[in-house]
């Protein structure tokens, strides 16, 4: 690993609250999901881009995950150890390192059986992208953004079906990260029934809800919640560089 990557702003601090739950919860299925989904495809992705093979990687990332809910240095959350990114990916090229010393391949499934990890999806668009002069390191950041722009999506939905909006979020997803310019109120008015500024005013709404939501994953990541708006910009930047 680039040993300058700890001096990388992007998300400043770790999320330790979470590993402290699953720690003390080793049992917690919503525990171990929520780390899941967050981590296991950036690291498929990464071990995909140090040379291992779609199998290799997906073994790998199934038998680290099973590890680090029985490994004694989640048992004590420590902040000082870092960003909580950073330190789970040293954790999982030790990992690799030492598996194969041992020439050791986990089995899948295991512990992990009854979580659902959509492999085929996490290779998609490894293949035949170009060359890219960015490290492993440096792409694993910008992976773990994107899983965490899709969690948030992914909540904002739930949220939404929940309320027996699921139509209207669908109609009014694209709205999300388009330009304001660019959206065509009266066409989602005539979708939805409603008046334009009504339409105007459900697309607001929705936007405001998604940069909230955001920003409360972001916070989960912080010793001081204050630092999220600083760590926003972060995010934004490293995703369009």
């Amino acid at each position: 690993m680039n040993d300058n990557k700890s001096d990388s702003p992007f998300f400043a601090t770790t999320r330790w609250t979470l590993i402290g739950d699953v720690a003390d919860a080793r049992q917690s299925l919503k525990a171990l999901g929520e780390l899941l989904a967050i981590y296991w495809k950036p690291l498929y992705r990464y071990a995909r881009r140090v040379g291992k093979s779609p199998e290799d990687a997906e073994d790998l990332v199934q038998g680290f995950m099973g590890q680090l809910i029985e490994n004694d240095t989640l048992r004590h959350p420590d902040p000082a150890k870092g960003r909580f990114r950073t330190y789970l990916l040293t954790l999982f090229n030790h990992w690799m390192i030492n598996e194969w010393k041992r020439g050791a391949r986990t089995k899948r499934g295991g512990a992990l059986h009854h979580l659902s990890c959509d492999w085929k999806n996490a290779e998609s668009g490894l293949a035949p992208e170009p060359a890219d002069p960015r490290s492993p390191d440096l792409l694993y950041d910008r992976e773990w953004a994107l899983a965490l722009l899709d969690a948030t999506l992914n909540r904002l939905q739930k949220t939404c079906r929940a309320e027996g909006r699921a139509s209207a979020f669908e109609l009014l997803k694209p709205c999300l990260t388009a330009d304001t310019t660019r959206i065509s109120y009266q066409k989602i008015a005539a979708s939805l029934g409603m008046s334009d500024g009504a339409a105007r005013v459900a697309v607001h709404r929705l936007r405001k809800r998604y940069r909230q939501f955001l920003r409360e994953e972001i916070s989960r990541t912080l010793a001081d919640p204050k630092q999220a708006d600083e760590e926003l910009r972060v995010l934004f930047t490293t995703l369009t560089s």
